[in-house]
């Protein structure tokens, strides 16, 4: 089994002790200079593209793309205090939480850090409509100055009274997602530099769950391992609980319990980790806990989860349209059919994100035109597990596409007996 022990650097090196893991496993560090430029430029060229003379971005995830800028990531999700401005053609400005203005001081596409007018209930009370009006007179006042005359702003989430009080300034706003993910879509080189760091912290984690997982552990015992070493090497946060033994593993979503595992059980989990840099790692695998040798039913599972993955990036070809890939994938047996997992493939970057691409089953309902291009990377799904059945079997890879095909970024075995 891979040592998972952490190689501390020098007394006079301080810095993240996965430097030197990295190192060891051949991985380059990112340059994060070329990263930061490479992003906000996409944003900006989506934001031109839709006409746009700026943007709001209230959604983390989109203010550390374009920027960089990162604030108690979790807990700015559902507290909006902090937002970002930023110009099709002129300054990104951070408006962020009480006395946080200097968190932005290190980067350079940061023109200026302001103290956030937040008009939540949460933190305002009555006079959110008050505060609504103060800050949307700010907004206007960054569209009118740096806008050359375009009243057209984008905003990735906003709730109405933000959205009416703007249009009483004469603003046009667009509420939508939309230019954000098409630009986070296609990465750079250097932003999978720095999404295999995230991977290797991951399978570093997964080890340690392995070398966790015995009869008599409980489900959350095995999964804190995950936690522990993503922290531990500078990740964020972890976005799911998605671990899951024996008969909780059929149907999938169960998340973490106190169940206590048994010997011979199916675990499944699903990593859905923010590690170094901010990347995702999202990789899923089923193991056997050690006490008794698998199960025909187990292995049988499993090998059609593999044989599906495997199916599916074959035929992974850039170009393709995501209806094409939908109906050439691997098709499910009908006994594994019901419990299907929700997406074929996703696309992954700082999150999981645009396109999901569903299984024909389900095209009537959530299927949608697009098309495969190099340099997006994807994840790809499996759950095997009948309807009825104990037990079930996760698996996921993640991938980039390239201009060949596509090929596999995660290394961890795939079998159901690691090491």
């Amino acid at each position: 089994m891979p040592s998972v022990t952490v190689q501390p650097l020098p007394p006079d090196q301080p810095g993240n002790p996965a430097v030197a893991e990295w190192a060891s496993a051949g991985l380059a560090q990112p340059d994060m200079d070329v990263i930061r430029d490479y992003r906000l430029g996409r944003i900006r060229a989506e934001l031109a593209a839709g006409d746009f003379a700026g943007a709001v971005l209230y959604d983390p995830i989109n203010m550390r793309y374009a920027l960089d800028s990162s604030n108690m990531q979790v807990w700015c999700m559902h507290n909006a205090v902090r937002y970002a401005f930023v110009a099709t053609d002129g300054p990104a400005i951070v408006f962020d939480f009480t006395r946080c203005e200097h968190l932005s001081d290190h980067l350079d596409h940061v023109a200026e850090a302001r103290p956030a007018t937040s008009w939540d209930y949460f933190e305002n009370g009555p006079r959110e409509s008050e505060l609504v009006h103060r800050w949307a007179a700010e907004i206007a006042d960054l569209v009118r100055e740096f806008g050359r005359g375009n009243r057209r702003l984008a905003i990735d989430k906003c709730e109405p009274p933000g959205v009416a009080a703007l249009a009483d300034l004469g603003i046009t706003t667009v509420t939508s997602m939309g230019f954000a993910e098409r630009a986070r879509h296609i990465k750079h080189p250097e932003e999978i530099t720095a999404m295999r760091c995230s991977l290797h912290t991951a399978e570093v984690g997964m080890w340690q769950m392995w070398e966790a997982l015995r009869p008599g552990a409980t489900e959350n015992q095995v999964w804190s391992h995950l936690h522990q070493a993503n922290i531990a090497r500078g990740g964020e946060w972890i976005e799911t609980r998605l671990f899951a033994s024996g008969p909780r593993t059929n149907p999938w979503y169960s998340e973490c319990s106190d169940r206590v595992i048994e010997a011979g059980d199916i675990v499944s989990f699903d990593t859905d980790l923010i590690g170094p840099f901010s990347y995702c790692a999202d990789i899923s695998r089923a193991w056997v806990t050690p006490g008794r040798k698998p199960t025909a039913t187990q292995r049988t599972m499993h090998a059609v989860g593999v044989e599906m993955l495997e199916h599916n990036l074959a035929i992974l070809r850039p170009g393709m349209e995501f209806r094409e890939f939908s109906e050439r994938a691997y098709r499910l047996p009908g006994r594994y059919l019901a419990h299907r997992y929700s997406t074929l493939a996703h696309g992954v970057g700082l999150v999981d994100e645009y396109p999901a691409i569903r299984y024909p089953e389900d095209w009537e309902w959530y299927g949608y035109d697009g098309v495969i291009e190099p340099g997006q990377a994807l994840c790809l799904e499996a759950f095997v597990g009948e309807e009825g059945g104990r037990e079930g079997v996760k698996l996921e890879i993640q991938v980039l596409v390239t201009d060949d095909g596509a090929v596999q970024l995660d290394q961890f075995p795939m079998g159901l007996t690691p090491a």
